[in-house]
């Protein structure tokens, strides 16, 4: 049995803050390390579907390109690099001898954060906070891309919106509606591109290792026990 490391995609779920006074985990990362007992003992993989992460891999690319051209970054491309250490493990999107970066593609114009000041989901400053200790940069560039919907997908969508409106037939202006949500060519590039700076802060990094020695605990109790 190999000491466990947390993947840098998934350090939020081990740091949120148990409810109950003297618990040291929450519940939240009880369940995740209870997952990754049964993968690494039974080769038990809890499946995962999700139409948002799905677009995010299918238009990488395309936001990697996106995120290059509007802060001007010259020549970036998709780095295929596996990190790890004693503690973490993970593969950032973009990571060269300028700049570490990471892309996520919002789902539609409405979970874009067109107004947002700080990042809006923390468990992404984690992700960027474990990149940073793999990779020994000291900032980084947590960067959302709003990339037009592959058109597949925006089909489905289209038939999803006509089944749940209980129509056999098809609607043109609910078609259109459903379109308007998924393609964004009438936004000027700067618009569709947002951009959170991400500093390396040791505390954080060491309270993410004090959290994983936690986790380490919980996990080898439980793969002992089954």
């Amino acid at each position: 049995m190999t000491a466990f490391k947390i993947r840098c995609s998934a350090i939020g779920k081990i740091m949120t803050n148990p409810r109950t006074k003297g618990e040291l985990l929450s519940q939240t990362a009880k369940t995740y390390i209870e997952e990754e007992v049964l993968r690494a003992k039974y080769g038990v993989i809890k499946p995962f579907y999700s139409r948002y992460t799905d677009k995010g891999n299918l238009v990488e690319g395309e936001a990697i390109e996106m995120a290059s051209n509007a802060l001007e970054l010259g020549l970036i491309w998709k780095n295929e690099e596996h990190f790890t250490n004693d503690f973490l493990t993970g593969t950032p999107d973009v990571n060269t001898d300028d700049v570490l970066l990471d892309v996520k593609s919002s789902w539609d114009d409405t979970t874009f954060p067109f107004f947002a000041t700080e990042i809006p989901t923390k468990d992404y400053y984690y992700q960027l906070q474990g990149y940073l200790e793999l990779t020994g940069k000291t900032k980084a560039l947590l960067v959302y891309c709003l990339v037009n919907t592959p058109i597949e997908m925006v089909e489905d969508e289209i038939r999803r919106a006509h089944w749940n409106a209980h129509l056999l037939e098809e609607d043109l202006d609910l078609r259109e509606e459903i379109l308007k949500r998924h393609v964004f060519d009438h936004i000027p590039l700067g618009r569709r591109v947002k951009v959170f700076e991400v500093e390396k802060d040791e505390q954080v990094i060491n309270e993410i290792k004090d959290r994983v020695e936690l986790c380490r605990e919980y996990f080898n109790t439980l793969y002992n026990f089954l």
